[in-house]
Formats: C-alpha cells, structure tokens, sequence
C-alpha cells in the first residue's frame, strides 16, 4: 500500500508539471502576441503623424506696429526731485490685416498708456518684476481699447527713468 501511494505521488506531480508547462506555452504566446499588437500600431500610428505633420502650414510670422513715444513724469513724496520716465513701446499683432484696424484707435491707446503711466512711482516699475507687470498691464488696456481685435503684446523699446 505505501508503493501505491508513492507511485500516485509522483503521477500527479507529473501531471502537474504538464499543466504548468502548458499554462507557461499559453502565457508566453498571448505576451507575444501583446507585445506584436503594440509593435504595429506604433509603426502604424508614427506614420500617421509625420504626414499630418508635413501637411502643416508654416507659422504666419507677427506684425509690429509702433506707439508714439512718450514722456510722463511720475508719483512721487513731495518735497523729492520729479523724475521722469521715457517710453518707446511696440503692439505685437498677430495678423496683418489686423494692423490696419488697430490703426485708428492708436491715439486711444496713448492716451490709455499716458494716464496709466502718470499713476506709476518709480518703485513701481524697479526690476524685471515691475517690468513684466508693467507690460501685462499695458496688455490689457491696449487689448480692452481696441476690441474686438487683439493685441498679442506690448514690447519695450526703450526705457529710461530720469
């Protein structure tokens, strides 16, 4: 009796064995078919995305029109020296026909620049930081005195605080 179960030990162990190796051939051949689904959508999809790519058309290049300059002088304790501050500044525009549309509004926008400007004290404007809210302010009035055409940014030229 103890030979039987010995010999029925080793029998199942055997069919065991057969079993996990064919769940190993069937886990393999499914990653291998995984991965070679994968492989060709990869080629199928890079291919794709170059001829969209190439169809593309180039960027428009921006158009530049420029604000008269301008003095003002600034906020300042009294009793302290008037200093003054000299500005040369750029409108960013997407389109060119926008430019023409923009045009008539400009002595709108210096005007919007000037009044804002005279409200600045020197400290305002110290740094990059000042500089760059500065520019984001100026943004948003050009932008709200000539909708509904927009203005992509306001460049320095030139600043001088005197």
């Amino acid at each position: 009796m103890a030979d039987n179960d010995l010999v029925d030990g080793a029998g199942e162990d055997a069919a065991s064995s057969k079993m996990g190796k064919k769940k190993l051939m069937i886990a393999a051949a499914g990653f291998a078919a995984i991965l070679a689904a994968g492989a060709v959508t990869f080629v199928l999809m890079r291919g794709h995305g170059e001829e969209k790519h190439a169809e593309a058309p180039p960027p428009k290049p921006p158009s530049f029109l420029e604000v008269p300059d301008m003095m003002v002088n600034l906020v300042g304790a009294p009793g302290e020296r008037v200093q003054y501050l000299r500005v040369k500044v750029v409108l960013e525009i997407k389109e060119e026909k926008q430019v023409e549309a923009i045009k008539p509004n400009l002595p709108r926008v210096t005007d919007l620049f000037q009044t804002y400007l005279r409200e600045l004290r020197p400290s305002d404007i110290n740094g990059s930081a000042g500089l760059f809210r500065l520019k984001e302010e100026l943004t948003k009035r050009v932008n709200a005195a000539v909708a509904p055409q927009q203005v992509g940014a306001v460049l320095f030229k030139e600043i001088v605080i005197q």
